[in-house]
């Protein structure tokens, strides 16, 4: 994730990952973040979600940029549930850090659906008959499509559905949200909707409305 304001944001957990680059350090993969997308600041999160070991921990899982220096940041607030720790450690990391014009985060906390289970009864007519036991689901709202006047999020049938529906028409004013039934069918396979949509952003034509197209590149 990044902003055209010279900030990125990514994972250790991603990145670092001995599947991805494992012929590169830290340094060299942050220099290489620097020289391909433009920017002066990479900010490292340790991890992603709890259960996003099939993708390794992608950044647009837990944390988003929805303007130049505001990011959304995937929250649970029950200490005991494993994800915690993973939501307190990017929020350590984002609370001690600035962006690339050293101005402090703004940070918005919206809380993850679930938790979410791939039992063996959901996921036979998507995967097959496959002994799952209770994997845990990598869900987040924050995985989310911004286009051009509206957000496409995913809705998981979940009590927090539409609190995060009201965070994202906060954040974004200017769009229309959508939320979108399935994102539980589609977290089966990895990844959520912005995972899916591999957006490729035109060069922005009016650049009063750049901050609306950040962190989606």
């Amino acid at each position: 994730m990044s902003t055209e304001k010279g900030t990125c944001i990514t994972t250790e957990q991603c990145l670092c990952h001995g599947n991805r680059n494992p012929h590169m350090s830290k340094d060299e993969i942050e220099n290489q973040l620097k020289t391909h997308l433009g920017v002066s600041k990479v900010i490292w999160l340790p991890k992603g979600l709890y259960g996003d070991e099939m993708i390794s921990g992608h950044v647009d899982n837990i944390c988003c940029f929805t303007g130049p220096s505001t990011v959304l940041l995937s929250w649970i607030d029950d200490k005991s549930d494993p994800q915690y720790e993973h939501s307190a450690a990017a929020f350590d990391v984002l609370s001690n850090t600035t962006d690339a014009k050293g101005r402090k985060l703004d940070i918005i906390k919206i809380h993850v659906p679930g938790p979410l289970c791939m039992t063996e009864e959901v996921a036979q007519p998507f995967l097959g008959s496959v002994a799952l036991g209770q994997q845990r689901l990598a869900g987040s709202y924050v995985n989310f499509y911004i286009a051009n006047g509206g957000v496409v999020a995913p809705a998981f049938g979940d009590k927090w559905d539409e609190e995060a529906r009201k965070i994202l028409e906060k954040v974004f004013p200017k769009h229309e949200v959508v939320m979108v039934e399935g994102g539980r069918e589609i977290v089966l396979g990895g990844g959520n909707i912005h995972c899916a949509t591999q957006q490729q952003p035109a060069v922005c034509p009016h650049p009063s409305d750049a901050d609306t197209m950040e962190g989606q590149g």
